[in-house]
């Protein structure tokens, strides 16, 4: 006799399982520093083109062109971060409870979140340097993960500590571009 499960069993397994599933994804919100991640996401991508040389295309120029795109995020990430302290609040990403105004004004303009904007134009430069597809397919991953677990809870504590004031700033300004 083998083991038999009925359907009810099942069920109350992957309810249990997405219950655990979703009760740690909830505790990696607001956990992991952008830039820490950034460090990680590229450690990924350089390990993904190392086991993967098959998937490595040619790309003339690629050194100017990734400089230019690294360069591009670096001065995005610099003059988003000029923009926070010119407004004196807080620039850290992992309590933005502790916000004491919204950035409107510059690139704020422009892109709810520049400096995020900024670290996919610095993992795309490193994406075009390492040449390989693969790498350049877990970019989409990045901007998922930083969605979900930093973007999202940002914006649900500046909307409790701001109100309709921040509610229509997201109205108004797109998350990334």
């Amino acid at each position: 006799m083998g083991l038999r499960i009925s359907k009810y069993q099942l069920t109350l397994f992957n309810q249990n399982l997405l219950g655990i599933l979703l009760h740690f994804m909830y505790r990696l919100e607001l956990k992991i520093p952008p830039a820490i991640l950034v460090l990680l996401f590229a450690v990924v991508m350089w390990f993904v083109s190392s086991m993967s040389p098959w998937a490595v295309i040619q790309i003339p120029g690629k050194e100017w062109g990734a400089g230019a795109l690294w360069i591009m995020g670096l001065a995005l990430i610099i003059v988003a971060a000029i923009e926070f302290i010119s407004a004196k609040t807080t620039a850290n990403p992992l309590t933005p409870g502790l916000a004491t105004s919204i950035v409107t004004t510059g690139v704020y303009r422009l892109s709810r979140n520049p400096m995020y904007a900024g670290f996919l134009l610095m993992l795309a430069a490193w994406g075009v340097f390492l040449a390989n597809v693969l790498s350049v397919l877990l970019l989409p991953l990045f901007v998922v993960y930083l969605n979900r677990f930093q973007i999202i809870p940002e914006e649900n504590a500046l909307l409790a500590k701001f109100g309709n004031d921040y509610a229509r700033y997201l109205k108004s300004t797109r998350r990334w571009v």
